[in-house]
């Protein structure tokens, strides 16, 4: 349930989040409802232990909640906790063996040539880009605003953040065919493996494989089919200066360059991440700021004094630490990924409990993020908690939207930066109006999203 009116008053605010219960309930709950909600399954004990089991499965769950132990199953330097084995076979269709899913010296071979193409450097240069892409999709809202129209956030904010990619990696806005094409792959593949098969997750054993479905097969051919053709425009071509030429000239060690599928690979993961991940968390802003808008108008009145009502550059957007805020809270709230899985390759101790070989070990922001040893009122949306002031307040390594360690996400600078601007550039000219918001609640599926499109009503902003 959103609070929303009888709390403005006093400025608390609790955004919608499942109800946590029993780890037997919990169980029961997800069964009945059978949505594939992972966030159902969450025991209400888990918001307070360093270390516990995910309710009853046949295959090991454990919830690794402490920082460091955090950080020591996802940095996996001694290659006991990779990647996990549902993640994988779920994910190999579209991205193969990518940086996303490897491990090991494969992907530090990966890693090292990739960083240079989202180096500081690479995001001032996309900045143009990601402008380009909000002006068009201002004139869709103008529309929206000026006949009263209805717009889903949802397919919103895919549309946008989709456009940017396709503008940073490929030099082409989602408007021409073959984007369009690849945009409406990606939303297949999202419907049918973003929904998490909890029934074999509690019932089957370790490292059974893991069959797919046929529509997201055809789906991931598609796509890559789609990536090779762009792909070989840039290898034929001069000229280009975007993600994919830097890929396309990125070296190893040994000078040697990726190969044509390798490509393919890292630019499947650019797509899913690059938009998929951008649009979850600016869904939930927007939400927000459609049920608070005197959130909103904190939002809009810092745009308006750092940048007025002209193009807003990438060092005004530094300069707006609400809105940048926001988004850190809002990424705190509803991490894009919400889970991130790993598998134990032998027994191992974890704090005080024992993962067994094949355990499911599970990091995951969502709950660390509301945990109540390492926050204050987890549960409330308070951007000012990232203010220098409120520095003490924060546990070291309880913030991880993009990850830790060498795996950090490689796009969360970039992410950052489009996520600031676009919140900035709509919110200065538009109000969002949420309908039904004591409807809306999340869920973890590919990513953390809405259970049902928020639907909103646009309209030109109030001064």
């Amino acid at each position: 349930m959103v609070e929303v009116q009888d709390q403005q008053d006093i400025g608390v605010f609790r955004p919608p989040a499942p109800r946590p219960r029993s780890p037997l309930i919990s169980l029961l709950r997800v069964i009945r409802e059978g949505e594939g909600n992972l966030l159902a399954l969450v025991p209400e004990s888990a918001y307070g232990q360093p270390v516990g089991r995910l309710g009853y499965s046949r295959r090991d769950i454990l919830v690794v909640n402490e920082p460091e132990l955090a950080r020591r199953v996802l940095t996996n330097e001694d290659g006991l906790f990779p990647k996990n084995d549902l993640m994988v076979s779920a994910l190999d269709p579209l991205v193969g063996n990518s940086m996303f899913v490897s491990d090991g010296e494969i992907w530090r071979r990966q890693r090292s040539m990739i960083d240079p193409a989202l180096s500081v450097m690479r995001v001032n240069r996309a900045f143009a880009s990601m402008s380009a892409a909000i002006d068009d999709y201002e004139k869709r809202l103008d529309h929206a605003a000026a006949t009263g129209k209805s717009v889903s956030l949802d397919q919103a904010m895919s549309h946008l953040t989709a456009d940017i990619i396709c503008r940073s990696v490929f030099t082409t806005s989602l408007e021409s065919d073959m984007a369009r094409t690849i945009f409406d792959d990606f939303k297949t593949f999202e419907r049918s493996v973003a929904q998490v098969e909890l029934m074999r997750l509690i019932f089957s054993p370790a490292f059974k494989a893991v069959p797919q479905n046929q529509a997201v097969l055809d789906a991931c051919k598609r796509i890559r089919t789609h990536l090779g053709q762009m792909v070989d425009t840039h290898l034929e071509g001069d000229g280009f200066n975007d993600i994919a030429s830097q890929l396309i000239a990125a070296r190893s060690e040994q000078g040697v360059p990726f190969t044509r599928t390798e490509l393919i690979d890292q630019l499947g993961v650019f797509f899913l991440a690059g938009h998929e991940t951008t649009a979850s968390v600016l869904t939930w802003v927007l939400f927000i700021l459609g049920t608070r808008p005197d959130i909103a108008a904190r939002v809009r009145a810092e745009v308006l004094e750092v940048a007025g009502d002209g193009p807003i550059t990438i060092n005004q957007v530094q300069k707006l630490r609400y809105v940048r805020n926001v988004f850190r809270e809002t990424l705190r709230l509803y991490p894009p990924i919400t889970f991130l899985p790993r598998v134990a390759m032998q027994k191992t101790r974890l704090g005080k409990l024992t993962a067994r070989r094949g355990a499911m070990i599970m990091v995951s922001p969502w709950i660390i993020h509301r945990h109540r040893k390492y926050w204050q009122d987890p549960e409330l949306f308070d951007p000012d908690r990232f203010l220098p002031d409120r520095e003490a307040e924060q546990t070291t390594g309880a913030y991880l939207p993009f990850g830790v360690g060498p795996r950090v996400c490689a796009g969360a600078g970039f992410a950052q930066v489009e996520g600031a601007l676009s919140i900035a550039r709509l919110v200065r000219r538009f109000d969002f109006t949420v309908e039904h918001p004591e409807a809306v609640q999340p869920v973890a599926r590919l990513t953390t999203r809405p259970s049902r499109q928020i639907s909103a009503k646009v309209s030109f902003a109030s001064t």
